[in-house]
């Protein structure tokens, strides 16, 4: 038998830790739902601060519209594998990392506010949207910012890896209106800037915009304002090339909207009292939203979204 050198044998071994660890954390090549019956866990990502989506109540419980459709995949999946006990372990993530640690296999989806568009199609998956939404400024209450052309040579807050951020710097440069634009590490995050006097208004999503209001001290104090510069999609996100795993959360989505389930979740989150302060969002039904809970899909609506 011939034997390696010590310096070969450190180098096969240290390639073979290596490769090791690549595995554990790479999603299996059967798919996410072998992946999760070989290992007996299902890791679902979720938000933190993203009121009323996915965030922590006051009993740091993971809440919101979207995880109510995360709990009914992760429900599915446990039929599907005959696992009633599946373990579920609930992973953080953030706009900055959510797509690098689904890719790696740390997390097997994700239901938040993760907007769907033909540019991410490149990275991940999407289910059939949850929700419709349009971008546009939450500001103080007479204080001067209607519309977006108010934002001229003005301080402007936004989040950190999210199409609102795309989108801003493209309207700053195209109109140059000669911004400030602040990115902020997370919705709260953002708030906060807008809040201290930091930034005149803070776009995003006018569903993000009315959960970071009803947080605020004096949510009376604030308003939504602009024509919305998007419309955008959003949908639950998950690896690439996973047919049977997307089929699975297509369906379990769709009947939730067909059946009328998804109509009672929208009520419930966005024209009543929700943690943590138990004020109502006020948020009405669109028309896009409807004619979404009859006719289910996963359309993205541009590529620059």
């Amino acid at each position: 038998m011939q034997l390696c050198k010590p310096a070969t044998a450190m180098l096969i071994v240290g390639m073979t830790t290596a490769l090791a660890h690549a595995q554990d954390a790479a999603p299996a090549a059967g798919g996410t739902l072998e992946k999760i019956a070989k290992n007996g866990v299902i890791v679902v990502g979720h938000r933190e601060s993203s009121v009323p989506f996915s965030y922590y109540d006051n009993q740091q419980k993971v809440v919101g519209y979207s995880q109510d459709f995360s709990n009914a995949i992760v429900e599915a999946v446990k039929k599907r594998l005959n696992k009633p006990d599946l373990q579920v372990k609930l992973m953080p993530i953030t706009s900055q990392n959510r797509i690098p640690l689904l890719q790696n296999g740390t997390f097997d989806f994700e239901c938040g506010s993760t907007t769907n568009n033909l540019e991410r199609q490149k990275q991940a998956a999407f289910s059939n949207t949850i929700f419709i939404v349009g971008t546009r400024l939450l500001t103080k209450k007479e204080g001067g910012v209607k519309d977006f052309a108010d934002l001229k040579d003005k301080a402007v807050v936004v989040t950190s890896g999210t199409t609102s951020e795309i989108l801003l710097h493209k309207l700053n440069e195209k109109q140059k209106m000669n911004m400030r634009i602040i990115s902020a590490k997370d919705h709260g995050d953002s708030f906060r800037t807008l809040e201290s006097g930091r930034a005149v208004a803070f776009m995003m999503d006018d569903a993000l915009l009315a959960g970071e209001r009803a947080k605020a001290k004096k949510p009376e104090s604030w308003e939504i304002v602009g024509k919305p510069q998007s419309e955008e999609a959003y949908g639950c996100m998950l690896r690439k090339n996973d047919p049977e795993f997307k089929k699975l959360m297509d369906d379990t989505i769709a009947q939730v909207q067909t059946s009328g389930e998804a109509a009672k979740w929208f009520d419930k989150w966005f024209k009543n009292p929700i943690p943590p302060k138990n004020l109502n969002l006020n948020f009405a039904l669109s028309d896009e939203m409807q004619a979404l809970f009859k006719a289910p899909n996963d359309k993205a609506f541009s590529p620059t979204e």
